[in-house]
């Protein structure tokens, strides 16, 4: 096991992942979730680890923030960088091409931010309690961590609905990996419990697709009231914890 990077694979992410259902209903979600902090105070100091395209970051600076656009892809970011000037936001926006172990040094003449996002990367790393442990170290004093990983309890209840009994069996291990399907998916009782090691207090938890997932007919994934749905349940169990992701903001205390 070592940490997964994405170097070229801009228009894969792009057309099997943001551009479908299940990155609508990501992206929607997220933005309910921080709609406070994108409204609140102006203008907060954003860190975006392992940002990606940067979709979800563009909230902020559309509303006035200043964010730090990192990514272990060069291409990532560079698509990232195109993007947001096409938007006229560059101003808001500082970029560097760096894993996340490299941030201390990259960043080291910076102060605390605001707001840390780190979105669907822990399930990439080797060690993702020392991910969080770093990302703490980042964050200011009552600051905010938007935190959301891959969750192995959703991922093994689909493989169950689906009838993959002998890779449910074996572990959810497979001879060949897909190549976005995460390497390892976390329990979210064994993230609970890294966080309460840190000054951390869970304040918001929401599941990312909840429903879309266990949809038997793959056309209701695109029904107009779906992501309705996937906002009204997305907080209550048992729904929540059948989320394919699970979405956790937390303060610094």
């Amino acid at each position: 096991m070592t940490d997964r990077s994405f170097a070229t694979d801009v228009s894969r992410f792009q057309k099997n992942i943001y551009d479908t259902s299940k990155g609508i209903i990501r992206q929607t979600v997220l933005a309910a979730d921080l709609k406070s902090l994108i409204e609140g105070q102006k203008p907060l100091r954003v860190l975006d680890v392992g940002a990606g395209m940067g979709q979800v970051n563009q909230l902020f600076a559309q509303a006035g923030h200043q964010v730090t656009h990192t990514d272990i892809a060069a291409e990532m970011v560079q698509f990232a960088q195109q993007a947001h000037t096409a938007s006229g936001l560059q101003a808001q926006y500082q970029y560097y091409h760096c894993s996340l172990q490299e941030l201390p040094e990259v960043l080291a003449e910076q102060p605390p931010f605001d707001i840390i996002l780190c979105h669907a990367v822990l399930e990439w790393l080797e060690n993702p309690f020392a991910a969080l442990r770093l990302l703490n170290s980042l964050l200011a004093d009552k600051g905010w961590l938007s935190l959301m990983f891959y969750n192995r309890e959703a991922k093994t209840m689909a493989n169950l609905v689906y009838g993959n009994f002998d890779y449910v069996n074996a572990g959810l291990k497979v001879k060949k990996k897909v190549r976005f399907s995460p390497q390892q998916p976390l329990n979210i009782s064994q993230v609970k419990n890294w966080l309460i090691q840190l000054p951390l207090t869970l304040c918001v938890h929401s599941g990312v697709r909840c429903i879309h997932d266990y949809l038997r007919d793959l056309e209701h994934q695109t029904r107009d009231d779906l992501i309705t749905m996937e906002l009204a349940y997305r907080r209550q169990e048992p729904y929540r914890r059948l989320g394919r992701y699970q979405h956790f903001l937390l303060r610094k205390i």
